[in-house]
């Protein structure tokens, strides 16, 4: 067992005799109360995982030792078994102590924009875009998050040239924001002939949902466009024009909402998006500042660089960021993104 891991047991027993201490219930304040209950809540829940965790690490030396000195066939296949569980039931453990022990100061943002759009490859490229929406839908639907498309190119093929969508839930941002780049997908396209892989790309950006306060508009500086909306709707749809285009004068940043049935409804929608957007560019230019003291290459740059690779024919996705891949893609493809997530909150908190 670590040390990090020793202290916090430690802690643990202190604090528990603490609180069963009447004296220091009826003398501490309130506050102080209350702050050491919700860290005891803490350090209870990353105990019980530290000595699940400690057991398995002591199962997986034994098995070990099996596999060093076992002749026996059948023994070594379940030996072999049992290890790779045992790693696995390791690699969760840690993570949900990492996420227990260190939180995101970014875990209380409940609201995010999700922007994905279809870069180099023409139709393949917006078919993997559309699988990636399936994908983060579907980790959503897990999750028990919202998940409402705002504005959306659909293609002829079925895919998207560009999506935008507003997801809410507890922890999203804490869980999604490095999904944040370019994503690269290799495989043989239905409609190649020769059997020859392509490689296509679609890129993903995690904003914080803005609100009125974060961002403060003039009614001045926006320009408000109305248009027919050529995606679901209803009967309205392409009879009245209820999509809503919003246009920043100051910045000449661009939002559209076609979505909903009315025209208020994709006004506000669209002022939410703008409000998003105009934000994200703020903190990026406080980022691309901090990063040029330190020499790094972050805010919009970030974008263009490829974080991970859908490689199909080989069955394995690749993060490039902790050069880690998984296996049964088509199983990930369906939202089954935990382990990944996991793996990147470890190595970027």
């Amino acid at each position: 067992m670590n040390t990090e891991y020793q202290k916090i047991i430690e802690e643990y027993a202190i604090l528990q005799q603490k609180l069963n201490d009447p004296a220091f219930l009826t003398s501490a304040m309130q506050p102080d109360i209350k702050k050491s209950g919700e860290r005891f809540s803490i350090l209870q829940e990353a105990t019980k995982e530290i000595e699940y965790l400690s057991r398995a690490e002591k199962n997986l030396i034994e098995n070990k030792e099996i596999l060093r000195s076992e002749k026996n066939e059948e023994m070594l296949f379940l030996a072999r078994a049992e290890k790779a569980e045992l790693e696995e039931i390791i690699h969760k453990k840690t993570a949900s102590i990492h996420a227990l022990l260190h939180p995101d100061p970014n875990s209380a943002i409940r609201d995010i924009i999700l922007e994905i759009r279809a870069g180099a490859g023409g139709d393949e490229a917006a078919l993997f875009a559309g699988q990636l929406l399936r994908m983060y839908q579907r980790f959503s639907e897990k999750n028990r998050w919202s998940f409402e498309i705002l504005d959306s190119s659909p293609t002829t093929t079925g895919g998207f040239k560009e999506v935008v969508v507003a997801v809410n839930g507890n922890g999203i941002y804490q869980k999604l924001r490095q999904e944040m780049g370019v994503h690269r997908v290799q495989r043989v396209p239905s409609t190649e002939k020769n059997g020859r892989i392509h490689t296509s790309t679609a890129s993903v950006a995690i904003l914080p949902k803005a609100q009125e306060v974060d961002i403060e508009i003039k009614p001045q500086d926006i320009e408000v466009e109305f248009f027919r909306s050529s995606g679901p709707g209803g009967q309205n749809v392409n009879k009245v024009e209820t999509a809503v285009r919003i246009i920043h004068k100051p910045t000449g940043v661009v939002v559209t909402s076609q979505q909903g049935r009315s025209q208020s409804k994709n006004r506000e929608q669209a002022m939410t998006l703008l409000r998003t957007k105009l934000l994200d560019a703020r903190q990026q230019k406080e980022e691309l500042k901090r990063a040029t003291e330190r020499k790094e290459q972050i805010g919009s740059a970030d974008r263009s660089e490829k974080i991970r690779t859908y490689n199909f024919p080989q069955d394995r996705i690749t993060d490039h960021r902790v050069k880690e891949s998984w296996h049964n893609i088509e199983d990930i493809m369906e939202g089954n993104i935990e382990d990944i997530v996991n793996a990147l909150r470890i190595t970027h908190s």
